[in-house]
Formats: structure tokens, sequence, C-alpha cells
């Protein structure tokens, strides 16, 4: 039995379910949760839920055996499937309270929008059988109005981070590029490969080592000394709000001034470090920054803004009726070419779902 799901262009991934023995005991009209008084049908989250879990399948399954969905993967107490069912609910909580939002940005879906929707959830029936059908929960209203809301959820957040500060200064984009050696406090590698762990004679030893290293470095080149030595030179790049770098690192890069100038020898706690500082500006790199911060600025925006308007809200979820939905069954993936879309393999992530749903047009994939 083969279950088609649909992408932004019709891609023609093909879900081949097996084990199925369909939505026994699921009442797609049954209220899952109330929104402000609204009510929130089992049949569009059931049907989000079920796509996660028949998308995710391969993957897990690959690395972690059928058992997958039972088992507590992150040692958090908490099921694989029940880690996805949250992440899941979440998702229809927040797609409906954008949807009611809709008039505070002007957002409406135009004709060929609401037409694409229509055409898409037909298509979806019409290449899936009824066990497929049956094991996804889906039905054509279910589908369409499952891709409205996410349409919708596109639409609002091109308009909220609209209002984002995207002026970003020189000195808050620089990023500078830098080489460096760094070489363990700790351990090291014998002849056949084995890790070994310094002594306290070795390690005073080692400090001298590095040391006339660094001198070595500082007379000649960090690449001619690395050679000497046999230590390996890397490269890297940072910024002022870097948050990846050992604080030591850090502030000795920002203490280099000159363009080829050395440090002196950093230590941190499992590691020694020689850096140089190989490009004040690093044009490229610079450039990627920049647009990460106007990323992250966009991402803080439309998260504040959805956050107020759950703050706002009465969300109230029916545990009993979310408790039906399970991952008994299990899907496959395969891929199946036809004449009418583009043919792509299909992709599966080890990530609950989050609010990266494509929408129906090819907008932006929200963060």
């Amino acid at each position: 039995m083969k279950a088609k799901r649909f992408t932004t262009l019709l891609v023609s991934s093909v879900l081949a379910a097996s084990m199925l023995v369909g939505c026994g005991g699921i009442n797609k009209n049954e209220t899952v949760a109330t929104l402000d008084g609204q009510e929130i049908k089992l049949g569009v989250a059931n049907f989000a839920a079920r796509l996660q879990q028949a998308e995710a399948d391969d993957f897990y399954r690959a690395y972690f055996g059928d058992d997958v969905w039972s088992s507590d993967l992150y040692n958090n107490g908490t099921t694989m499937e029940d880690n996805t069912k949250n992440s899941v609910i979440e998702m229809i909580e927040n797609l409906y309270i954008l949807q009611n939002h809709m008039a505070d940005y002007d957002v409406t879906l135009t004709d060929d929008e609401t037409a694409k929707i229509a055409e898409t959830a037909a298509q979806f029936m019409a290449d899936n059988d009824d066990k497929a059908v049956n094991a996804l929960g889906a039905t054509e209203d279910i589908v369409k109005e499952y891709l409205t809301l996410v349409t919708v959820q596109s639409k609002m957040r091109a308009a909220i981070i609209a209002d984002a500060d995207t002026n970003v200064s020189d000195a808050d984009a620089n990023t500078s590029a830098y080489s460096y050696v760094n070489v363990s406090k700790t351990s090291y590698k014998d002849a056949d490969g084995n890790t070994q762990e310094y002594t306290d004679d070795e390690k005073a030893e080692l400090a001298d080592t590095v040391q006339k290293f660094h001198d070595a470095a500082a007379d000649t080149t960090l690449d001619t000394a690395a050679d000497e030595y046999g230590y390996t030179v890397s490269t890297g790049t940072f910024s002022s709000d870097n948050t990846t770098l050992d604080e030591e690192v850090l502030n000795a890069l920002e203490g280099l001034k000159s363009e080829g100038e050395l440090s002196d020898v950093v230590e941190t706690d499992n590691y020694y470090y020689v850096l140089r500082l190989d490009e004040i500006t690093d044009a490229d790199a610079t450039e990627e920054h920049r647009q990460e911060i106007i990323s992250q600025r966009q991402s803080d925006l439309y998260n504040e803004v959805l956050q107020g308007w759950k703050d706002e809200a009465e969300w109230v979820l029916k545990d009993k009726v979310w408790d039906k939905v399970t991952f008994d069954n299990l899907f496959t993936t395969t891929v199946e070419s036809t004449e009418t879309t583009e043919t792509t393999e299909s992709s599966t992530t080890d990530n609950a779902v989050t609010e990266n749903t494509e929408a129906v047009e090819g907008t932006e994939s929200v963060q």
C-alpha cells in the first residue's frame, strides 16, 4: 500500500505503509482542544502527527529499530512518540492562533492560493489508496484545512518579520579570519593510535614544548613551525558575539590588532592554543554574519509576537482525546516517478515537527 505526500511542488515522494491496522478509535470530528472557546478538531491534529511520523519512520527505524517510538532515546523520561506529539500539538496551537490574528497584519489568502490548496488536497486524496488514507487519518477536508493553516502561517511570518530591523552596522557584522594550532593538554595518540593520558611530568614537558613552538612560529611563520613540530594549522572566523569559542581564545583573538600578528600561548582547560590574525575583516564571512543577525532578529520578533498572542489566549488540550493518537503503525518511504511532478528522494529528520512546514505557494519556510 502506498501513500503519496505533498510538498510545495507536489513532489512525488511515496510513503509505502506497512503493518497498517487503520485508525481505529479515532473520531476525526472529536474536539481535541479549545482555543478561546473555538473547537479544534482531532482530525487535523491527528493527520499532522501521522504525517510527521510517516516522514520520519525510515530514518528512526534505520538507526533505532521498529520500537523507536516507544523508546526513550533522549533519556528524559518521555518516549519519542510523546516527544513528537507534544511538538505537533504545540504546532497546531500556533497555527490556529496565527490564523485567528490574520486581520492584525491584513493577511488574506488569494483566490489562486485557495484554488491551489483545493487542487493539492484533491490530488493527494486521488493519489492514495484507501489504506494509506486511513492510516494517515486523511480526508479531503482535513488536508485542505492543514494546507490552509500552513499557508497562512507562512504568510503571517512574512508579514510579522517585515517589521524586523535589518540595519546591521559594519562593527556588529564584522567577522575576522584567523589561523591556529591547538594541542591537547590531557592526552595524546601513541604509535599504535591508542589514546594515552599525560603524566604530570609529561604535562610539564608539553608546556615547555608548546612555548618553544610559539617562539619558533614568531621567528618564522605559524605554518613553518607547525611543520617542524608535527602540528596541524587550522583556520576559522570569529566575531565579537561569538559564543562557541572558549573565552580565553576569544579574548586573545580580540587582542590581536594587526594582520599576521601572533598571540601568546593561550591556555584553556583542555588545550594550548597559538593564534594568528589573518584578516581583520573577512568580507564573505562578515556578510554571512550580517544575514545571520538579521535572520535572528526576524525569528526573535516572530516568536515574540506569537508568544504574546499565546499568552493572551486560552488553549485547553483534552489529554484523553489526544492520547488516542498513537504511532502503532509503521511507514517506509520509497520514490515513484510520475509524468506531472518532479521526482526526488523523500527526506527525513530526527527532530519533532516544528513550524518549518512548507506552504502551498513557494513562500519562506518558517524558522
